[in-house]
């Protein structure tokens, strides 16, 4: 056995899915690894290391010395859009073409560790749940391999019983009847630690209808994968999704963490190093904090429907709408690609009648955005991030989900949590007009920002010492980060 990987610096090789909403909460894991210690690698795609150069400037990616950045190819054919990339198609490629770039990358890291007295191997791969083609590069190098699923944990929870819906003929869906006949009210009652969650509440994959679909598929396989990493982490805290929680460790899975909020962790811990290590692919606006320091507080709607999802040009036009017949101020994120195939263009007259008391802009810091005590509530498309850092905040939801497992999101954040209304996802002026007075004056407003309020303080003490998510932070640095047993 070898005393110097035994004793050198673990070096943890960081990879994130492709996209903002998971790259987001990875780095911020990387941040607290490297706060205890470690090397790290981070690994983008070179689409999406391209984009960080555009958006954040040529010294973006520089890191340091002990916090590296590294790129592989997707697979996809080159583009210089600025845009979250196809989903289903990045799916399907970086299952299968980023395996052996992957492999690749390990070989140099650990070609330059062997040359290199300050560079450490590589002891441990971090890989998002939609990466684990990373589980076979893991065994071929002998070393752990955590999977980080970016969703909630009622949301991995559920994305574990894909198995089980296709054996109980749940789906595929049978036929398009099934979806206007009652079946999407339809009572799942058998999964573990969760009560009156509907059809329509599943992730969004399982109402396809072809036993083909790529993502279906694809969400098959990544599952049947997370059964063979080292650990399992999940960006939440006990107390949150304690039954959810319970119910996965009467799973056979890998030890599972709950270490989240991650977001709030990276604050607490005040790593002076890396804090200027950051992973926005747009430009953020920091002018949206300026117009919101001229606000009373909780005077403002916060409207962000996240990285990923498009809109119809009728349901931008309600959205807004909405917003203006409510007379309330508001600051809505509105993505060059929102609007599906076009660009997002809103009608003069909005513009004109709203211009005093409202603000639009293309991006924005989010986090300190909804930290802003002119923030009153967050219209969100309830992606887990967005949640998470809303209910963090103290800042009650409206929410309209839009695909994978926000619709459950939006089903615990309205029912079990206590934070959420729901907007129908064929959304109408009046419904958005009447909701966001209720979330920003109402009495339901009051009782969400209350309820918002409780969740805030419990998860200001998850991440402190002593708390849950550090205690099992600690834990998974202990038992499964930098152990030994990997050592040649």
């Amino acid at each position: 056995m070898s005393s110097y990987l035994v004793d050198a610096k673990p070096h943890a090789v960081c990879i994130p899915y492709p996209a903002q909403g998971h790259i987001n909460p990875m780095l911020k894991l990387a941040k607290f690894l490297h706060h205890k210690g470690f090397h790290i690698t981070f690994v983008h795609t070179e689409y999406n290391y391209k984009r960080l150069l555009r958006s954040r400037g040529p010294n973006s990616v520089d890191g340091l010395p002990d916090f590296r950045f590294e790129a592989i190819k997707d697979g996809l054919p080159h583009t210089d859009a600025d845009a979250t990339q196809d989903i289903p198609s990045l799916c399907d490629s970086t299952s299968k073409n980023c395996l052996a770039p992957f492999r690749d990358l390990l070989y140099k890291l650990n070609d330059v560790a062997a040359a290199s007295s300050s560079i450490p191997p590589v002891s441990s791969i971090v890989s998002d749940g939609g990466m684990s083609f990373t589980v076979k590069a893991a065994e071929e190098f002998g070393i752990p391999d955590v999977l980080f699923w970016t969703p909630s944990a009622c949301g991995f929870l559920c994305y574990l019983q894909l198995p089980s819906l296709v054996e109980r003929g749940l789906t595929p869906v049978k036929d398009a009847n099934y979806l206007t006949n009652g079946y999407l009210d339809k009572v799942i009652d058998w999964i573990p630690g969760m009560k009156n969650i509907r059809f329509r509440d599943l992730p969004s994959f399982v109402r396809t209808m072809d036993p083909n679909d790529m993502m279906f598929n694809y969400l098959l396989k990544e599952v049947e994968r997370a059964y063979k990493a080292s650990a399992i982490v999940l960006n939440t805290f006990d107390s949150l999704e304690q039954d959810v929680l319970d119910a996965l460790s009467g799973v056979l899975l890998p030890p599972v963490y709950s270490i989240g909020p991650l977001h709030l962790l990276v604050d607490w811990i005040r790593d002076d190093e890396s804090e200027d290590i950051n992973s926005n692919l747009w430009k953020e606006q920091t002018e949206c904090i300026e117009w919101l320091n001229s606000k009373e507080p909780n005077s403002v709607v916060y409207v962000n429907y996240g990285s990923i999802t498009v809109m119809t040009p009728e349901q931008l036009i309600e959205f807004a709408w909405g917003l203006a017949n409510s007379q309330r101020q508001f600051l809505w994120i509105i993505r060059p690609d929102l609007v599906a195939g076009e660009t997002a263009i809103l009608p003069p007259d909005f513009v004109s009648e709203t211009k005093d008391r409202g603000m639009l802009a293309s991006w924005c810091p989010q986090e300190q955005v909804l930290k802003h005590p002119s923030i009153g509530g967050f219209l969100s498309h309830m992606g887990w991030n967005s949640t998470l850092e809303s209910l963090c905040c103290g800042v009650p939801m409206v929410c309209w989900p839009f695909f994978a497992e926000q619709q459950l999101n939006c089903r615990f954040a309205c029912r079990n949590w206590g934070i959420g209304m729901e907007i129908d996802t064929n959304v109408k002026r009046e419904d958005v007009e009447k909701l966001v007075r209720e979330l920003l004056e109402g009495e339901k407003g009051m009782e969400m920002k209350t309820k918002a309020m409780e969740w805030k303080r419990e998860a200001e003490e998850a991440i402190r010492p002593g708390g849950s998510s550090f205690q099992n932070l600690e834990k998974l640095v202990a038992e499964v980060l930098q152990t030994d047993k990997h050592a040649k």
